[in-house]
């Protein structure tokens, strides 16, 4: 078996092997898990599973390695840039992987590429700048000649735990950070997912990485239990169900934590939104990776005097989605992660509409491929009402005042992202302002991400923010300095 887990000489017929790489060398696990094609339903890869002495072994080797690391905030850059143009070198590569293991339409594989490349590049720009502040001690009684600044220092180790839907740019948003602060890294990727993490970890390598900086495990629950029993872990970053994240919490203690968690994302159309601008993006945001985004559109409210015109013009829109195989040019609309899962979202849409619902648009459920579905009147207390479908579903729910649809989304646990379609200046400001959400906005649906922004949520949906300047913030910590001359 080749050392590197991408070879590729293997033969064709060959699983693809999704190896350990632990202190700079890649290594069979105690085990296997089998990660297959998420439309063909056949096996594709394997992903090795480490044993508990391999996890203490790969915490163990990251913080020798960060402790013995003499990297400066310039050479950090330069890796981070070096690797952003070794993603870009592979981009058909990744592309493939992304198709197969996580489903993704070419569309949408191009897309997460697209936007890692530009999370490293943003990363080496903050390496480059990371630094602290001058204090004006001088402005207390009796520091006349006393000098005070801050240092920014890396926390250590920091464990990044990932999900299969944005298995790129979601893991570069913690990996890239936490390497541009000068921590070492150890990446539990999603068992959907784990060949984009691999192929992550063999960029940095080339980039001149030092070994043990970067580290891949593979796993599942139990895994990131023994990473959780490891005291030399600084920082977890997760990604997941708001369910696992409080698991993880209560686990972490003391120790400092980011939470991107669940949610059920809204987004408000206004009586006077303009619809041709506003629809094709909701549509966008509504379907694209399948409906598996933490802020795909799943309820839209919609002001009461337009419903009739939006519902039909949505649903000529969503029924003309292609959809089906990831591979097939033009596919829009591909897979959900796996075949249980498109299960549990018939049985949602099921559900509501023997609860009265009307499907505008949608049709059979076809292996992991649910068509893409537009509902109308749907009964608030269904599953589809309240929790978070994950799926390529949206659900039209009418309003009559800019007040209503603010506190329909309020009243939900979560709170990661809502869009508001208007053109009312103290409309947009009011819900800016009322809403209980981490990001806002306007004219945009709740799933506008730029990936240099602030990024998270409030309530059940978490908290800490994502985005290169604001994370490299959270994985290190403030060391005041005085000076007395």
């Amino acid at each position: 078996m080749s050392a590197n887990p991408s070879a590729s000489h293997a033969p064709r017929t060959a699983l693809r092997q999704g190896r350990l790489f632990i202190d700079g060398r890649w290594t069979d696990g105690a085990g296997t898990a089998a990660v297959p094609d998420k439309y063909r339903l056949q096996p594709w890869g394997e992903a090795h599973l480490p044993s508990r002495s391999q996890v203490a072994e790969c915490i163990a080797a990251a913080q020798a390695a960060f402790r013995r690391s003499t990297l400066d905030a310039s050479e950090r850059g330069a890796i981070l840039d070096r690797a952003a143009a070794l993603l870009e070198q592979r981009g058909e590569e990744l592309i493939a992987i992304l198709q197969a293991e996580a489903g993704f339409t070419r569309h949408d594989a191009a897309g997460e590429l697209r936007r890692c490349v530009i999370t490293f590049r943003l990363s080496a720009e903050e390496a480059r700048r990371f630094s602290g502040e001058l204090v004006p001690m001088e402005g207390a009684p009796g520091q006349t000649g006393r000098i005070g600044f801050t240092l920014r220092v890396p926390l250590g180790v920091v464990c990044a735990i990932t999900p299969f839907n944005a298995p790129l740019n979601t893991v570069a948003h913690k990996v890239a950070p936490a390497i541009a602060a000068g921590n070492a890294v150890v990446l539990k990727p999603s068992l959907h997912t784990p060949m984009t993490a691999c192929l992550m970890a063999e960029v940095l390598e080339a980039a001149g990485l030092p070994p043990g900086l970067m580290s891949v495990l593979h796993g599942g629950p139990e895994v990131v239990q023994w990473l959780l029993d490891e005291p030399e872990v600084r920082f977890y970053a997760f990604t997941g169900s708001t369910e696992a994240g409080r698991a993880i919490q209560h686990r972490a203690g003391l120790r400092r934590t980011q939470m991107e968690l669940g949610s059920i994302a809204h987004c408000v159309l206004c009586d006077d939104a303009d619809l041709d601008a506003a629809l094709p993006k909701i549509v966008n945001a509504g379907y694209r990776k399948a409906g598996q985004v933490c802020t795909s559109v799943q309820v839209l409210l919609v002001q009461a005097g337009i419903v009739t015109e939006v519902e039909r013009r949505l649903a000529a829109l969503v029924a003309a989605l292609p959809y089906g195989d990831p591979h097939a040019p033009g596919t829009v609309v591909g897979p959900v992660i796996s075949e249980a899962s498109a299960q549990r979202i018939e049985q949602w849409i099921d559900e509501a509409m023997r609860l009265g619902a009307r499907r505008l648009a949608g049709g059979e459920r076809r292996g992991a491929v649910v068509p893409p579905t537009l509902l109308a009147d749907v009964d608030p207390t269904t599953p589809l009402g309240c929790q978070e479908v994950f799926g390529p579903v949206m659900c039209i729910v009418p309003f009559a005042h800019l007040d209503e649809a603010i506190d329909r989304v309020n009243a939900t646990p979560y709170g990661l992202a809502t869009g508001v379609f208007t053109n009312r200046l103290d409309d947009a400001l009011r819900a800016a302002r009322q809403l209980e959400v981490g990001g806002v906005h306007i004219n945009e649906t709740s799933s506008s991400r730029v990936d240099l922004m602030p990024y998270g949520g409030t309530k059940d949906s978490g908290f800490g923010r994502e985005g290169p300047h604001h994370a490299i913030r959270e994985m290190s910590e403030e060391r005041m300095v005085t000076l007395l001359p």
